[in-house]
């Protein structure tokens, strides 16, 4: 059985674990970048909040249309009627399905605004009465 050698100071890590102890990953990164966006309170445009589920309506909207005209082509044309009865469907189904994720999303949104409001308010309050 090997034994591992002793760093130089005597300690019993090797180089290797302490380079690891020490470094940044990119765990540590992201939770620090998250903290600190709890704790500023620079108000954000409403473009900057709603920005995600605008776009998943909006493409959502858009696939959903795609779906409408691909299954009336099925109605309208002879050729290739089986491909558009299956695609039509399919993009009508996916776009739906999209749309109603965005639509749900913008009440969370705002209910999660509502609460970090509440809870900053909170916060001022206490170290208010507390700070004295």
């Amino acid at each position: 059985m090997e034994i591992p050698p002793k760093s130089p100071d005597g300690s019993e890590k090797s180089p290797q674990s302490k380079e690891l102890l020490t470094s940044n990953t990119a765990s540590t990164l992201c939770i620090s970048s998250r903290s600190e966006s709890i704790w500023t309170s620079a108000s954000r445009s409403k473009w900057d909040i709603y920005h995600k589920p605008v776009i998943v309506v909006s493409v959502g909207a858009a696939v959903f249309l795609f779906g409408v005209v691909i299954t009336s082509l099925s109605c309208i044309l002879t050729t290739n009627k089986k491909v558009y009865k299956m695609c039509g469907p399919a993009f009508l189904s996916l776009g739906l399905m999209l749309l109603v994720c965005g639509l749900v999303w913008i009440p969370i949104i705002r209910k999660k605004q509502k609460q970090r409001q509440k809870s900053q308010f909170l916060q001022s309050l206490k170290s208010f009465f507390f700070n004295r």
